[in-house]
């Protein structure tokens, strides 16, 4: 009889293959969504032992603080802050908005864009939050241990920019039929501000900080200027040290090896052209390469 595989390997080999071959959009909820599962495994696990202390560690050591101190002390989470979720409801609505508004910056913007845009969205409002907690009085009595957490930031930079980037674009909503993305983007914000003083200050002007960010990398996109893609490329180089290597042995057509300084000297030529292709988009934006250029960059970065 043919062996069969466990259920718990095909399971395992299933996510892998998710976060592997999966589109942008999908790795991005998919890593939110696994990180709040984790959590809150371990958090029912310190609570069964009693240890409900150890658990609020977790925001402590992952969340972001409005402490500039701690935050020196723990540079991480200003990243990890933006994965984290422990209320079901949180982490819901995020995901759903970044999921449309994913979607239409993936068609709109482009996929390539996507990554950075979700981390620098989810920097600024970081940084909004912390400058607004150590600049506002009001806050002076809970600067020292406020702390914040979610995806909100990171998904409103997105949608924001999408909205500023296509402000007519018309999105059909649920019994209120096709609105403009600006109107919808402007009830976000306008939300988040008259909600300031309501509860969870810090949540919504970290929201101001993403919506800002999104804002800012919309209108620097229509002037020819693009700073996430930078990042981008960076960061698919990265991602692409996880992919599997092929398991079928390539024969080049050369039939010889190179030698060392062959190989050193084609290398550094390679990183010549794309050092001189990442100079020009920081000078005049993406949108001055020509089409030969912006194909041999990506080229380039799948090597």
């Amino acid at each position: 009889m043919p062996s069969q595989m466990p259920p718990h390997a095909s399971v395992v080999k299933e996510i892998r293959h998710f976060f592997i071959r999966g589109s942008v959009l999908s790795r991005l909820i998919g890593i939110n969504v696994a990180i709040f599962v984790l959590v809150n495994l371990v958090r029912v696990i310190f609570f069964l032992w009693n240890a409900e202390g150890a658990a609020a560690g977790m925001s402590r050591w992952l969340g972001v603080s409005s402490n500039i101190q701690l935050v020196l002390h723990r540079p991480w989470t200003l990243i990890t802050y933006m994965f984290l979720h422990f209320d079901f409801m949180h982490i819901l609505f995020n995901m759903i908005v970044l999921y449309v508004g994913g979607r239409l910056f993936r068609d709109f913007i482009g996929a390539d864009r996507l990554t950075a845009t979700y981390l620098l969205g989810g920097l600024s409002g970081a940084v909004f939050y912390i400058a607004a907690f150590n600049i506002f009085p009001v806050f002076g009595d809970v600067v020292a241990f406020s702390l914040a957490i979610g995806a909100s930031a990171s998904v409103l930079a997105i949608f924001i920019a999408v909205a500023a980037y296509m402000p007519n674009y018309q999105l059909p909503l649920l019994l209120l039929g096709r609105i403009r993305l600006k109107y919808i983007a402007l009830f976000f914000v306008v939300l988040d501000i008259i909600s300031i003083d309501k509860g969870n200050p810090g949540g919504h002007l970290a929201h101001l900080g993403g919506a800002l960010w999104g804002f800012l990398y919309a209108m620097m996109l229509k002037s020819g200027k693009d700073p996430a893609l930078v990042l981008g490329f960076y960061l698919g180089k990265v991602g692409r040290l996880f992919r599997p290597k092929p398991r079928m042995r390539v024969e080049h057509t050369r039939q010889w090896p190179l030698t060392d300084e062959e190989y050193n000297a084609q290398r550094a030529e390679r990183q010549k052209i794309i050092d001189h292709i990442l100079d020009k988009i920081s000078r005049s934006g993406y949108d001055s390469l020509t089409s030969e250029e912006k194909e041999l960059l990506f080229k380039m970065g799948d090597k």
